[in-house]
């Protein structure tokens, strides 16, 4: 009899403190409420630090408010972050360090940047459809992933399926460009 009550005892200790243990917390979530849709999308602090800080110093000024998705590869990725619907670029701050460490599959949530330059990530930023990593995770340093989506994937989706054209700005062609805009209404942080 006392064994059981032992064991009773021991499994409760166990179960209570298994209660009280902290769980690994997930980090700031930010909202994209897009012409689409809404995109919600979990930030990995742990892994980038800098690029979560400077993402969220984009979000909190209002910097991506009234941007457009402006490029979208179909099994790719989709691309926004820096020109409005008129297709003039806002002004980005500095670049930032690459911080590689986590693999470009669906639904993460990666920096862009020049190509032959690891460090020039601003604020330009895509979400993969695919899993990229074979690409993506070996090019030009790998590209920073600093979040994943963790709602609106169908959304996501839904943009990479839009008609797309080449179009000319100055002396460039800028690649699969949605005919009709696709524009981020408001991001907002949702959770800290």
């Amino acid at each position: 009899m006392i064994k059981k009550i032992t064991l009773y005892g021991l499994f409760a200790v166990l179960f209570l403190n298994y209660g009280c243990v902290k769980q690994a917390s997930p980090g700031p979530k930010v909202k994209l409420q897009t012409s689409f849709g809404n995109i919600v999308i979990e930030l990995n602090q742990k892994a980038a630090p800098i690029t979560v800080k400077n993402f969220l110093g984009y979000v909190e000024s209002g910097f991506y408010d009234g941007i457009i998705f402006h490029r979208v590869y179909s099994g790719f990725m989709i691309q926004t972050g820096q020109f409005n619907a008129q297709m003039q670029q806002k002004q980005a701050k500095a670049p930032i360090k690459n911080e590689f460490k986590i693999s470009n599959t669906r639904g993460t949530v990666a920096m862009a940047k020049t190509p032959y330059n690891p460090d020039s990530a601003t604020c330009q930023f895509f979400i993969n459809l695919d899993d990229n990593s074979e690409n993506l995770d070996h090019q030009n340093g790998g590209f920073t992933v600093f979040g994943k989506v963790v709602e609106g994937m169908d959304v996501v989706d839904k943009i990479a399926a839009v008609k797309v054209a080449d179009i000319r700005l100055g002396n460039n062609i800028m690649e699969k460009v949605p005919v009709e805009p696709i524009v981020i209404i408001s991001a907002t942080v949702v959770s800290q």
